[in-house]
């Protein structure tokens, strides 16, 4: 007998509010960044030279409030990844300076550092240019700017994203579901039955829904050829 496990980490519904799609993402994202803002603001005091909010940040909140199932959108990508970006910039500029060169280095040596470390996150892109390619006041700063503002933005804006994802029931740190437990299968999962479980899976996937029934038809192949059907 085939026994399914509960979606405990892709829910159908909000605890308070039902599904509302990309409303929750849209909601968490923007009262995120507000908070992210406003305590970075606090924090700077009255130095109108460094930015308060990193622009990068608004990239990671879309991240971690609309795919918070993303690989991309973890918290050691989200974290390690701004912080690698952001001490290649300021190395590169302190060699090159604020060049073409530096800007095209710079972003090569962060893919394969966050590579390397698995932590790769897209919107560090523009953290490891806004370092590389900096201006006099975060040039000047050099890698405290690393700190402030920059771990601060990050760490405030991984928090919002932890309570946020919790309340509205999603899980961050993403956690799949468990396997359903099944005893002898081996039949075929109809187009049908996909859009059936992605109407009620309340996660926006990173990946489309052709690429994901090409995965799942290409699983099928392969159990049906190891059991020799």
């Amino acid at each position: 007998m085939e026994q399914h496990a509960p979606l405990a980490a892709t829910p159908t519904r909000m605890m308070f509010a039902g599904r509302i799609g990309w409303w929750r993402g849209a909601v968490g994202a923007g009262l995120a960044i507000a908070l992210t803002a406003l305590i970075g603001r606090l924090a700077m005091g009255s130095d109108p030279a460094l930015p308060w909010l990193v622009a990068s940040m608004g990239a990671s909140a879309v991240l971690v409030f609309v795919l918070p199932a993303s690989p991309l959108a973890q918290p050691w990508p989200v974290f390690g990844s701004h912080l690698v970006a952001g001490a290649i910039g300021v190395a590169v500029h302190a060699l090159l300076g604020a060049t073409w060169q530096s800007a095209g280095l710079s972003v090569a040596l962060a893919i394969a550092a966050m590579s390397l470390l698995r932590c790769l996150h897209p919107p560090a892109g523009g953290t490891v240019l806004l370092t590389a390619l900096s201006s006099p006041a975060v040039a000047a700063a050099g890698f405290s700017f690393l700190i402030l503002p920059l771990a601060l933005n990050v760490l405030v804006l991984l928090g919002a994203g932890l309570a946020w994802n919790r309340l509205t029931g999603h899980s961050y740190p993403h956690r799949p579901a468990p396997p359903a437990v099944q005893t002898d299968w081996l039949g075929h999962i109809e187009d049908s039955d996909l859009d059936a479980v992605l109407a009620e899976w309340d996660e926006v996937l990173d990946v489309s829904r052709a690429d994901l029934a090409a995965l799942v038809h290409a699983v099928e192949a392969k159990v049906r050829q190891r059991r020799g059907v």
